[in-house]
């Protein structure tokens, strides 16, 4: 029987009465590609991912679309609806094939009016959220697309596993998904990534793109904010 036991948020919550919930609760496949929820749907069920991937788009008010995360098993979305009600602010569609736990507000809330643990996940994780779009916010409003790229690709990347002071994005990120997310166009993404590459900043290896200098980065970042100041 599937339960919200198996879901990595839910353990260590022992104060989390299970069978009073599962019951409730709901679990889904979507196929790649397929639409989760879109812009200003008025659904306010909260999603966990059980296997596969989402991606996150967001709509400027020009109607273009950013890419604002690609979430994975293990982690969940939609918890702004669940708390509020609001209409969708964003779209999610399935990166790969997908099965999800959907959780109703009404259960999601009453989890975190009762679950101290439960309550703290979810506290931190959107004040994590807001200094992201903090952090992302002022990088679109001084930096130029060269010093976006460096910011995207740290914070895309993770410490490379036997290479000490290297980071590494994988899978390697492709440059239409990368120029969605700084909003620039995919030719800018390419000429860059190869100026970085002809530099020996970067370079790209099988399991994906090996950043060789993570700190000439981080110190072309820092002389950008002091020439702000």
């Amino acid at each position: 029987m599937q339960t919200l036991a198996q879901i990595p948020f839910f353990k260590d919550a022992p104060d989390v009465d299970f069978a009073k919930f599962d019951r409730r609760c709901g679990w889904k496949k979507y196929d790649e590609g397929e639409v989760i929820i879109d812009y200003e749907d008025d659904t306010s069920d909260v999603y966990f991912i059980l296997t596969g991937e989402v991606r996150v788009l967001i709509r400027t008010a020009s109607g273009k679309e950013v890419i604002l995360a690609e979430t994975r098993a293990g982690q969940y979305f939609g918890e702004l609806a669940g708390i509020d009600g609001a209409p969708r602010t964003a779209n999610v569609s399935a990166l790969t094939r997908a099965e999800l736990c959907i959780v109703p507000s009404s259960v999601f809330r009453e989890i975190l009016f009762t679950s101290r643990s439960c309550c703290d996940k979810v506290l931190r994780l959107l004040t994590m959220r807001v200094r992201e779009l903090d952090a992302r916010l002022a990088e679109h409003s001084i930096f130029d697309l060269k010093h976006r790229l460096y910011a995207e690709l740290l914070r895309l990347s993770t410490p490379r596993a036997g290479h000490a002071g290297q980071r590494i994005v994988s899978p390697p990120p492709f440059h239409h998904v990368v120029a969605a997310r700084i909003g620039c166009r995919r030719e800018q993404v390419t000429r860059e990534l190869s100026s970085l590459a002809s530099e020996g900043v970067i370079e790209k290896s099988r399991g994906g793109l090996v950043v060789l200098k993570p700190q000439t980065l981080q110190s072309r970042i820092d002389h950008a904010m002091q020439d702000e100041d």
